[in-house]
Parts: structure tokens; C-alpha cells; sequence
């Protein structure tokens, strides 16, 4: 694959990701309102949805690594053709997530009792929270060795064809909320109808992963020990560092709730989807560049993989700029927008900005960066990283929700939380991640922040002085309900495009997308012969 069909795919699996996002942010929306909505008739029932749903992102746990492995690996081995070593890998990766599971799944049995006394759930509604949580199990049981496919689909550099399976899986989800709460079936019938949702496209990208790869098999007795210690090499490196990543994002409904309460989750899920959304669709572009990196290194190609690195955090930021803006802006008309409540608490309010910034901040220094040469070299020193900012954000978060508890009340604790990720990603991002990418660049400090950064932020200043006048004029009461949110919001996000694509992009960009458009569109530009 020449470099010039690599940032083709980088481009297509993009833009397939933010159409992925679109209808998955669309149907989400509705989804999360319904849900909020449907299931507050009893305070805890969302609470322990969202909490099910938060130790299902417990469930990489179990991956050991090896899915950064498959990826990385289907790249290089395609690179070779060298497809019986790759049977062996994948072979013995998906085995030996059977196996995991089927312990996970025994393990979670035995210990669903104390994990809901954990959490701090009422006797009343003990054993069928209970009943609910094996089902949910038994459902990640069965996804997790299907979810090497994907991995592989992305290994392939085939995202695009993800993005649609994960849209697939959206649309019937969606459907299946909303028959859940239009009939008024039982909780225990949406769990079974999500873990169902979540099955199908795994089995459907299996199939697709493996049609375009025919002479891979997938074998019991290509299981190989010497295979995984080989793989293992790779990822122990790639498993801590996605141990300190569930750490750092994972673990504050956990906290919340042994502290707080489980009931204390419902507002905190308020202020914290804000961020969650903001993060699925600023995080595209990082996303598809893991195995074009792992293509690149396998190539030897250093100077492609320079390129791609600042292109990838330049055009990240540029996309998450503005959206950072507009967000951050009308925070209390989105909150409403998402869960319908009249008046969100000033609580939620400052969890969804510092969970905000806190994804941004991501963005700017960590995203496109590490994900990148994770699969470029510098496993081992990402790790480390990694694992230090994740028990700082621990220790920060537990430490922050007790003391606020204590000094401003319980529903000020769940700021905590949020403050204990804002401080060590600020931290490591500025003081080490930031030096280290431009080191790799080849450039200074002040070097990457004017050629990644600096464009962005010049391009979103009108799209910010409107939006603060908006805010603050006294003729009507600014975002005040769903229409001025979403009107006033659109205004300042057409503001912030136009800003982005005259200030932002040289004059010669301009030209070029502009060509590039056009020629799309199957139309010649003003003046060019026909």
C-alpha cells in the first residue's frame, strides 16, 4: 500500500467515523433522554444502568493488551502477507479470550452478591438488581473474544466498514430502547435486548474480517503458547497502559457511588455525557491513525509518520476547537436538552465544564500523539506515562470527592471526581507528553503549539466574542430553552466554521480543499475549461 492510498483511507475511515458519530450522537440523544426519563421512576434504576455500563468498560481488563496486538499485527503481517503467522496470532488471541471470559464470567457469579452490596443498593431492590447484573455478565462474556474482529477490521485499515457495523448496532439499539419504554417492559428485558445489540455486529464484522483475509483461519489447534509470548512482548506494554486508561476514565461512577451513593450517579451522568459525546466525536481522527502508525513503522517510513503525526494533531484540534467552544458556551441548554430536567444544579453544571475541558485537554496532548506511537516504538515509554498520570487521577479523585463531601455537602462531591482528571492530564499532558511529541516532530515546544494549536484558536475568536455576546446581552434570556440553545448554538458554530476556514486554514489551503470539493462534486472551478 503506497503512502498516498494510506492517507486516502485515513480520510475515508474519518469521515466515516463523523457520520458514525452524527447518527450515533442523533439516536443517542434520544436514547439517553428516554432512558433518563423512563427509568427515574425509581431513583436508582439509572444509576445502576449507568454504573452496568460503566464495569462493562471494565471488560478491556481482560483484554491483557492483546487487542492493540491484533491490530498491530494484522498491519504488519498484511504488510508481509505472511498468513499462516497470522492464524497462529489471531488464533491464539481468541482462544485465549474464551477462556478469559468463561473465568470472568464464573468469578462475576460467585461475587455479584458483594459487588451489589458494593454499590450500596437498596433491599429492595437487591435481587433483582442482582439477576440483572449476571445477565449483563454473561452478555460481555459472549461479545468479549468477538471483539478481536473489529480489532482486526481496524488492522486492516478497513474503519469505515466498522463505523458501519457500529451503526448498525446504534439504530437497533435505539430501537430497542425505545420499545423497552413505549411498552413498558422490564428492566431486565432492556438489559437482554442491549447485550443483543452489541452481539450482531460482532458476529457480522467476524465474518467480514475473515472473507478479506481467506487465507487466514481460524483454528483451536493454531493456538500457540510460544505465539502469545511473542505477541506478549507487545502486550504487556499495550494492556498497562490500557489498565491506567480505564483507571483514568473509568473509575469515577465507581468512586462516586462506594462514596457518594449510587443514587449520586444520576447527576453526575447529567454533566458527565456532555463530555462523553464531545469525546466520541473529537476522537475520530486519533482513532483511525493507530494502524496507519503500525503500517508506517513496519515500513520503516519515519518521515511519513512525522507528517501524519502533526496533520493528525492539526486537523484533531481544528475539529475540536470550535466544538469545545459552542459546548462549553450553552452547557445548561445541552444538559436540559439530554435529560429534560428544568434547572440543572450548578453540581452538574461544573462536573459536564470540567469533564468538558478535561476531553479537550486530552485532545491538545494526548490523543493523536499516543495513539500513534503506541503502535510505533515507544510502547514501553507510554506505559510508564500512562500508569503515573492514572494513579494521580486515582488517588486525586478519591481523595477530592471525600473532602468535598465533607466540606460543601454530598452533592458537591461528584466535583471531585471530575477535578481529580482535569489536574494529572493537565499536568503530564503540558509537562511531559507535550515535550515528548515534539521531540518526535523534530520541532520545539513553541514550534508544535504555533503550527497544531495556535491556527485553531485563531480561527474560533469571532465564534467566541459572539458567542460571550449572546451570553451575557440583556434583551432575552440566552439559551434559556431548547429553541435559543440550539438556535443561538448553531449561529456561533456557523461563525466558528467560516473563522476556522478563513483564519485558520493559508490561502493556498483554501485553494486546494476548495479544488478538491469541486472536483467531488463533479464540477470544475471558475475559469477551467470544460
Amino acid at each position: 500500500m503506497t503512502n498516498d492510498q494510506v492517507k486516502k483511507n485515513v480520510v475515508k475511515n474519518a469521515l466515516s467515523g463523523y457520520v458514525r458519530i452524527a447518527i450515533r450522537m442523533t439516536l443517542g440523544l434520544v436514547t439517553f433522554r428516554l432512558l433518563y426519563q423512563g427509568l427515574s421512576t425509581v431513583p436508582e434504576q439509572f444509576g445502576f444502568w449507568s454504573l452496568l455500563w460503566a464495569v462493562f468498560g471494565y471488560g478491556v481488563l481482560l483484554d491483557f493488551g492483546f487487542g492493540y496486538s491484533a491490530q498491530k499485527r494484522v498491519a504488519e503481517l498484511s504488510v508481509k502477507q505472511d498468513w499462516p503467522k497470522l492464524s497462529s496470532v489471531l488464533s491464539s488471541i481468541f482462544f485465549f479470550y474464551l477462556a478469559s471470559a468463561t473465568v470472568a464470567v464464573a468469578i462475576g457469579f460467585i461475587f455479584a452478591g458483594p459487588l451489589i452490596d458494593l454499590f450500596k443498593v437498596s433491599a429492595a431492590h437487591h435481587d433483582e438488581y442482582r439477576q440483572v447484573m449476571l445477565v449483563f455478565l454473561i452478555g460481555i462474556g459472549l461479545a468479549f473474544p468477538l471483539g478481536i474482529f473489529p480489532e482486526v477490521l481496524h488492522g486492516q485499515q478497513r474503519v469505515a466498514t466498522q463505523n458501519n457495523l457500529s451503526i448498525f448496532g446504534t439504530t437497533i439499539n435505539f430501537i430497542a430502547v425505545v420499545c423497552v419504554v413505549w411498552f413498558k417492559l422490564s428492566f431486565m428485558m432492556l438489559v437482554i435486548l442491549s447485550m443483543l445489540c452489541i452481539l450482531l455486529p460482532y458476529v457480522w464484522a467476524a465474518k467480514l474480517a475473515l472473507d478479506y483475509m481467506p487465507a487466514v483461519r481460524i483454528r483451536l489447534g493454531l493456538f500457540s503458547m510460544s505465539t502469545m509470548f511473542d505477541t506478549g512482548k507487545f502486550s504487556v506494554y499495550a494492556y498497562a497502559n490500557t489498565l491506567s486508561n480505564v483507571i483514568r476514565n473509568k473509575t469515577d461512577q465507581p468512586i462516586i457511588s462506594s462514596i457518594l451513593g449510587v443514587a449520586a450517579v444520576t447527576p453526575y451522568q447529567a454533566g458527565s455525557k456532555v463530555g462523553d459525546m464531545f469525546s466520541m466525536v473529537t476522537s475520530q481522527i486519533a482513532g483511525v491513525l493507530s494502524p496507519t502508525a503500525a503500517h508506517l513503522h513496519a515500513k520503516g517510513d519515519s518521515l511519513a509518520l512525522r507528517e501524519m503525526l502533526l496533520n493528525g494533531m492539526r486537523f484533531s484540534i481544528l475539529a475540536a476547537t470550535p466544538l469545545y467552544v459552542v459546548t462549553a458556551a450553552y452547557m445548561d441548554g445541552i444538559i436540559r436538552l439530554l435529560t429534560g430536567v428544568k434547572a440543572p444544579t450548578l453540581p452538574m453544571l461544573w462536573a459536564g465544564e470540567l469533564l468538558l475541558f478535561w476531553y479537550y485537554s486530552l485532545i491538545l496532548t494526548h490523543s493523536v500523539f499516543k495513539t500513534m506511537f503506541m503502535m510505533a516504538g515507544q510502547e514501553k515509554r507510554m506505559m510508564q506515562q500512562s500508569v503515573y498520570e492514572a494513579a494521580t487521577n486515582l488517588i486525586l479523585s478519591i481523595g477530592l470527592t471525600f473532602w468535598l463531601k465533607q466540606a460543601l455537602g454530598l452533592e458537591w462531591g461528584i466535583i471531585g471526581v471530575a477535578l481529580g482528571s482535569v489536574i494529572p492530564t493537565f499536568i503530564f499532558g503540558w509537562g511531559l507528553i507535550w515535550g515528548w511529541a515534539a521531540h518526535e516532530a523534530k520541532t520545539t515546544r513553541w514550534e508544535l503549539f504555533q503550527r497544531v494549536i495556535l491556527p485553531a484558536w485563531r480561527g474560533v475568536l469571532p465564534m467566541t466574542a459572539v458567542a460571550l455576546a449572546l451570553r451575557l446581552q440583556p434583551f432575552w434570556n440566552s439559551g434559556s430553552n431548547t429553541f435559543l440553545t440550539l438556535a443561538e448554538g448553531a449561529l456561533v458554530s456557523l461563525i466558528g466554521l467560516l473563522g476556522i476556514w478563513q483564519f485558520s486554514f493559508s490561502k493556498a489551503e483554501r485553494a486546494h480543499y476548495t479544488d478538491k470539493i469541486f472536483r467531488k462534486l463533479g464540477r470544475k472551478k471558475k475559469g477551467e475549461s470544460a
